[in-house]
């Protein structure tokens, strides 16, 4: 998968583009400011620097982070996320802590002081690759959710990484979850008091101090959205950076390619390309067993997010009842991540996606796509994606 000093990548060194290093030359140039409030710190403040939504809170009570000693049920972490960046806040904390999708580098780590300053600045970290590079994140900077649960027999605790291939069952470990899942067991809200209602929680009012807390909410719809979004942006990565490491001309001194060479990195390149593709139009999800409602605005506004066809359809549209979109296609093919993949790797890409949408591929593991679904996908990528490629057409079969 390359290695983070490859001077194809030069994770430490490369120019970085991505929100937060944005935020912070506006913070320098004194065109943007961070104001301290109260408990929250400058949590509201950089949640609104950052475009983060309120209702986009999640609370997670496991220990896993980088002050998880001071996380607990009683004082959950907070995070918050758009489909670039995703922050942490843990109050009584000393650090805010954030994550940024970057156009090249992968998922940059920042954080920022908790205590009022003059010319507050996000400080890039390179600590977090200790958790945040490793398998569960594919190998490149990325993101990662766990599950956790106690083991059986003692009292360790067992973590599993969750996307949106994980049974509901297993999900949701260390988690508040508010909203309605119906019948569905999950792992979630394992806290003292809530056995009866663990399935059917208007809000965390009631089960904590929440004194400081931007929501009272942890909305399914958002953590369904979020497992999906943080396996589909460490793919992304993965993809750019295995393009990058593979190809001869970002490789000055090696040479010309060796015979075969270049057959041997479309090869590789190909089988990347089923996998980000499987993931993209949700080929494995794990099927919803009951339809699920959040408990925030968090599906409503999301729904109405990007770019839309003639028909007023969006990829960004959440269905909620068996499965989490109504056209199962990630709205991250309209990310600066996805865009930004080298030719070496999105062109397999997309040549895969409409041998998949097109109905070319016949095996039996993509029938669950109906005719009716890989059509309005292929026609609202025609009339929002810039950059699909012209043998894109309609879908006949």
């Amino acid at each position: 998968m390359g290695s983070a000093d490859d001077v194809a990548i030069a994770y430490a060194t490369t120019p970085l583009d991505n929100v937060v290093d944005d935020l912070n030359r506006k913070l320098a140039a004194g065109s943007a400011s961070l104001t301290f409030e109260g408990r929250g710190g400058y949590l509201r403040s950089a949640l609104n620097a950052l475009q983060l939504p309120t209702d986009s809170q999640l609370l997670v009570f496991s220990q896993l982070s980088l002050q998880g000693r001071q996380v607990s049920s009683a004082n959950p972490r907070a995070l918050f996320f758009n489909e670039r960046v995703a922050l942490g806040w843990v109050r009584g904390a000393n650090l805010l802590e954030v994550a940024a999708h970057d156009r090249h580098a992968g998922v940059v780590f920042y954080t920022l002081e908790q205590r009022q300053a003059e010319r507050p600045a996000f400080k890039r970290e390179f600590r977090c690759l200790g958790c945040h590079m490793s398998a569960d994140a594919l190998g490149v900077p990325g993101f990662i959710m766990f599950s956790t649960t106690p083991s059986l027999g003692d009292r360790q605790e067992r973590t599993a990484p969750m996307d949106h291939r994980t049974p509901m069952t297993e999900r949701w470990g260390g988690w508040f979850v508010t909203g309605e899942t119906g019948t569905a067991p999950h792992f979630g809200n394992r806290v003292p008091g809530l056995s009866g209602v663990r399935y059917m929680l208007p809000s965390v009012s009631g089960l904590f101090d929440t004194d400081g807390f931007e929501s009272r909410s942890s909305d399914v719809a958002a953590l369904l959205t979020f497992s999906h979004q943080m396996h589909m942006t460490n793919l992304l990565t993965r993809a750019s950076w295995e393009a990058r490491a593979a190809d001869p001309a970002l490789h000055p001194g090696s040479g010309a390619p060796a015979e075969g060479q270049m057959d041997h990195v479309k090869e590789l390149m190909s089988g990347i390309a089923d996998e980000v593709v499987d993931y993209l139009l949700f080929v494995d999800e794990a099927p919803l067993p009951n339809p699920v409602r959040g408990s925030s605005t968090f599906m409503g506004r999301m729904s109405t997010r990007g770019p839309r066809d003639r028909q007023g359809r969006s990829l960004h549209e959440l269905d909620l009842n068996n499965r989490l979109q109504k056209y199962r296609c990630s709205y991250l093919v309209y990310s600066p991540a996805f865009d930004a993949l080298p030719p070496l790797v999105k062109e397999p890409i997309y040549e895969r996606m409409w041998q998949v949408l097109s109905g070319e591929i016949r095996e039996p593991r993509y029938e669950k796509l109906p005719l009716s679904e890989r059509r309005a996908i292929v026609e609202i990528l025609k009339e929002t994606k810039p950059d699909l490629p012209a043998y894109f057409a309609t879908v006949r079969r």
